[in-house]
């Protein structure tokens, strides 16, 4: 997939944040290492000759719901952006989302802020996942780590523990 060397995931964990290699399992996901300086998703993109729409994202939301904090994973493609305001926030049940700050989504997900991903993330946490992703026959993914990407069939994301596959979660 463009400029990048790939290896099976399990195989190279050293490339993956701690998190994320007690999580995987399935032989057939690949990592491959890229500049750190080049993780922010454009300049990757740019870099390595990956297509936006072969990219995506992963942020963490927070919002509040009768005190207590209610986190959840977005997972989106690059040429998208997440409904937080709308469908996000209605299927987390708050008054106000937002962005986790950089701080708690790092420390609570032992993963590096530019390099999330949702493989790995703490139990309990709600994957949203737009439906465009699952349709992406590779897509490429953070690794919990800034200094390598995870490719992987799209439709594997669906199989996550607590992922939900939701249409239109993105605009």
């Amino acid at each position: 997939m463009g400029k990048l060397e790939t290896v099976p995931a399990l195989s190279a964990t050293d490339l993956l944040a701690a998190p994320v290699s007690a999580a995987l399992h399935d032989p057939d996901i690949l990592v491959a290492p890229i500049d750190p300086t080049l993780a922010d998703t454009a300049e990757f993109c740019a870099a390595y000759d990956v297509g936006l729409e072969q990219s995506a994202n992963c942020v963490v939301v927070a919002g509040k719901r009768e005190g207590e904090l209610r986190y959840a994973a977005c997972v989106i493609l690059a040429t998208t952006r997440a409904d937080v305001n709308g469908v996000v926030r209605k299927r987390l049940d708050v008054r106000k989302l937002s962005f986790a700050p950089m701080d708690d989504a790092v420390s609570l997900t032992g993963m590096e802020y530019g390099g999330i991903t949702p493989i790995g993330l703490p139990a309990g946490w709600p994957v949203l996942i737009d439906s465009r992703v699952v349709d992406v026959p590779q897509v490429i993914i953070g690794s919990g780590l800034r200094r390598s990407k995870i490719v992987l069939p799209g439709a594997a994301l669906a199989r996550l523990a607590s992922a939900e596959v939701i249409p239109d979660l993105a605009r």
